[in-house]
This record gives structure tokens, C-alpha cells and sequence, in this order.
């Protein structure tokens, strides 16, 4: 398919049923979804690329009891689902929020199907028991390959998409409901007339701003995200009185190589298919399927506050985004593990040792060091052997607008704003204090569909 060309700004008409604001895994889902109900649609985004931080999203999508498990001989139950994700959110999920969620990523699955956007393959990531990450069956990197995926759904459905084109303000009736949007369309101001308006705009974790406001702990911290992940959304919303919840809840992924001016996050799947941590001392030093947050606090505490994946060719083979990691640089070589441990300052002796002793765990699938249970599938044998150098960057944002598991979004008094509804990174509470790898993209699609059903049957009321 030819590179998806956006819609003309000239062509953005004044009255919509629905203006979704971002393009990104939740916007697209919602906006086929509110078209295909009927709904008169349009996409709106501020920054020149489309995709927003989906694009960069690697491992996959997680989602419990789905027939591509069973596939893969994988037997799964949506409540070990719940309550493996509420437990690594710290307790501190919605539960209405994350019980709506669980129990539809499998027809979510079956929905990107039913588009022929396939995901074949599963994998595993931190704090998860179960194989549950759907990605493609080329094992490329998920997010590019959605968000291609859905704008070429998008396209055939004749969906327009703005890009260059920048909310300023919700706009409100007279009765307080959200009734449309002023855009700065590529340096032109227009007024669009809306029944609802979708905020699909992601995260604040390339905001400077507001992590100083919310985590000045966090300040010198470098970011995964893209650049226009500024918390645009956040500040439509508390302009017409959202409620932000959760605001202090921010991801530091662990695996981030971030020696060059690019900050590359080296996605979980490296761990889920079988790779190591190891420290300046060429030894584990945690169970590297644990959670982000507890993972990324292993690693803070290291002298030197990095570490290196280590793994072979066997891993590799596994996850496709190595060769891209590596096409960009960012990947050590080794003949033996010695010629790698010396090629990364490390003790020869001690990598070879940890090592062996990993193997040997694999082997008898019990990791007496570190407990550690997933991603044993292989050991690190295979010829070539490479190392990552990685440490922890901010990745993602749990907090954000306080929303019903219908998206409609709340102020302060827990009344829903009539017209507004929110998805995605954008809004708050599904993840308590730490995300799951594998759950944003399944909350992509899950909620921005959400979202796409609840404004067809708010417009409908109307």
C-alpha cells in the first residue's frame, strides 16, 4: 500500500458528529468504529506524523482466552488476567475500569481480525504468567505495524484524517455539554461544530512541564515518547473542568538505550523470548520478567544506574525488532561470551559464569538466583552472542482524565461532562501505579472502540 496521505485542511467541513482528537492506536480504533456505526467522523492531529506513541510501541498486544492462544496451546483465564494486571498496578486500579477492560481484549483481537489486521504470534511480558501478547506472525514490532494497519482501514473506508491541524479549545452549549472544537489548522483558525468530541491524544510523558509539576523527581529523566506528547489533551479537559486523577503515577521503563542523542526503548519481548540483565559486574541482579517498576528500580540502584541485555542468536531470532536495534547501532557483537563481555568492559569470567549458571536454570526450569518463571523458553547458546547497554527512561504516563469505563469523562463532583469522552494514555486509572506490558495497545483498541460505540449512542440521543 502506498504511504497513507492525511486530508487537506481545506477539505475540514464545520459540522461532524464526532472530532477525535489523535491519530494514534486509540483515536484510529475509535473513529472506524464511531463510522461504521453510522457516525460522520473526523480525525484530527497536531503534529505532521500520524500514530503518535502507538508508533513506537514494540512487544504486542495482551489479551486473555483468545482463539490464537489455544493455537499456541496456551490455556488462559481472563480473571488470572485481572487480577495478575491488579496486582502489578499496586491495587490501585479502577475496577469497574480494568474489569470492562479484560473481558473484551479477546473480541478486540477478533475485531482487528475481522479488518485482516492479524496478530498470530504470543509472547510474554513482565509480571504476566501466561503467554498473552499478541503481535504479529512476523514478530515485527506491533506498533508501526497497527497503525499502518488501521489507516489502511481507515483509507478504505474513506475516513478523513488532518493532520498539522491543533485543538485550542473544547467549545460548550450553553447547558455545559461539549458541542465542538477551534483548531489552528495549519496557521488557519476555524470553529467546528460537534455532537461529541473524542480526546485520543496520549500521554504527558515528553511534557516538561507537567512532570515537574507532578514528578520533579523526574525532571532529568530522558523519555520514550514522542515529541508531542505534551499533555495537550489534558489541558482541553481541565479547561472544561475534568477531573485529572493519578497524575503522580509515571512508568520508568527499564530497558532504554540512551547513549545517543535518540533514546531507543529496547522493547520487553527481548526478555520475554529469553535475554538476561546484567550489571557492570557481568551478574544478574533481578528477576528480569518482574515488573517495570521493580525492574527499573534494580537498575537505578546499580552504581552505575545501567545494566546490559545480554542474549544470543537463538533470541534474536525471535524478536525482529533486534534487527532494526541493531541496523541503528545500538547492538554489541561477540563471537564467545568472553569476546562480548570484553567488548563491553565486563569480567569475562563472571558473564561466562552467570551465563552457564542461566542456562543451567532453563535447563531445569528453576532460576534459584532470582525466581524469575517466564521467558525460559531458551537458554543464551546459540552463536552470535549480543549485548544492549540500557537504563531506565520515563516511558508512560498512568494517570490523566478521570473517565467511566464508557469513556464519558468526569469533573470534580463525579458528574460526566455531556459530549466529552476520553481514551487511551489520555485518561486515568487503568494501570495503578504500574503498566503492564502488552495492556496500552490492548487499551488502545479496546477503549477507543469503546469510545467509538459510546458517541454513537450518545449522538443518537441527542
Amino acid at each position: 500500500m502506498a504511504e497513507f496521505q492525511p486530508t487537506s485542511v481545506g477539505k475540514l467541513e464545520n459540522d461532524y458528529d464526532v472530532v477525535i482528537i489523535g491519530s494514534g492506536g486509540t483515536g484510529l480504533s475509535a473513529a472506524i468504529q464511531a463510522n461504521e456505526l453510522g457516525m460522520k467522523v473526523a480525525v484530527l492531529e497536531k503534529e505532521e506524523e500520524l500514530g503518535g506513541n502507538t508508533n513506537r510501541a514494540s512487544s504486542g498486544m495482551n489479551a486473555a482466552e483468545t482463539n490464537v492462544q489455544l493455537h499456541h496451546g496456551v490455556i488462559d483465564n481472563v480473571a488470572d488476567f485481572y487480577h495478575e494486571t491488579y496486582k502489578d498496578g499496586g491495587r490501585l486500579n479502577d475496577k469497574d475500569m480494568l474489569g470492562y477492560f479484560v473481558y473484551h481484549t479477546a473480541p478486540a483481537i477478533d475485531w482487528l481480525a475481522d479488518h485482516d489486521i492479524k496478530l498470530d504470534d504470543i509472547t510474554i511480558t513482565g509480571g504476566m504468567s501466561k503467554k498473552r501478547t499478541h503481535r504479529p506472525a512476523s514478530m515485527a514490532p506491533i506498533g508501526g505495524f497497527l497503525v499502518k494497519s488501521l489507516l489502511k482501514v481507515v483509507a478504505q473506508e474513506d475516513i478523513p484524517v488532518f493532520n498539522k491541524t491543533k485543538v485550542t479549545e473544547l467549545r460548550r452549549a450553553d447547558d455545559g455539554r461539549v458541542n465542538g472544537v477551534k483548531v489552528d489548522a495549519d496557521g488557519i483558525t476555524k470553529i467546528i461544530n460537534a455532537k461529541a468530541v473524542i480526546l485520543a491524544t496520549g500521554g504527558f510523558g515528553a511534557s516538561k512541564e507537567y512532570i515537574k509539576r507532578f514528578r520533579p523527581d523526574l525532571e532529568s529523566y530522558k523519555t520514550t515518547n514522542q515529541p508531542g506528547a505534551t499533555g495537550d489533551g489534558l489541558k482541553l479537559a481541565e479547561n472544561v473542568g475534568a477531573e485529572l486523577m493519578q497524575m503522580n503515577l509515571v512508568q520508568v521503563h527499564p530497558t532504554v538505550q540512551q547513549d545517543n542523542p535518540h533514546v531507543y526503548l529496547i522493547g520487553e519481548a527481548v526478555r520475554g523470548e529469553g535475554a538476561i540483565l546484567v550489571n557492570a559486574e557481568g551478574k544478574r541482579f533481578v528477576n528480569e520478567l518482574n515488573t517495570r517498576k521493580i525492574v527499573s528500580n534494580a537498575i537505578t540502584a546499580l552504581p552505575e544506574h545501567s545494566a546490559y541485555l545480554i542474549l544470543d542468536q537463538g533470541i534474536r531470532d525471535h524478536v525482529k525488532a533486534i534487527e532494526f536495534y541493531d541496523k541503528v547501532g545500538l547492538v554489541v557483537h561477540g563471537e564467545t561470551i568472553e569476546d562480548l563481555a570484553k567488548k563491553i568492559n565486563v569480567d569475562p569470567s563472571n558473564l561466562k559464569q552467570t551465563v552457564a549458571t542461566w542456562n543451567q536454570a532453563v535447563e531445569n526450569h528453576d532460576d534459584a538466583e532470582f525466581g524469575r518463571t517466564t521467558g525460559m523458553d531458551r537458554g543464551i547458546t546459540n552463536p552470535g552472542f549480543f549485548a544492549i547497554h540500557i537504563a531506565p527512561a520515563i516511558h508512560y504516563t498512568m494517570g490523566g482524565i478521570h473517565i467511566t469505563p464508557k469513556t464519558q469523562v468526569l469533573d470534580g463532583n463525579g458528574d460526566i461532562i455531556k459530549g466529552l469522552f476520553a481514551a487511551g494514555e489520555v485518561a486515568g486509572g487503568l494501570h495503578g501505579n504500574n503498566r503492564v506490558g502488552g495492556n496500552s495497545i490492548a487499551e488502545t483498541i479496546v477503549f477507543g472502540r469503546q469510545a467509538g460505540q459510546q458517541v454513537a449512542l450518545y449522538a443518537r440521543s441527542l
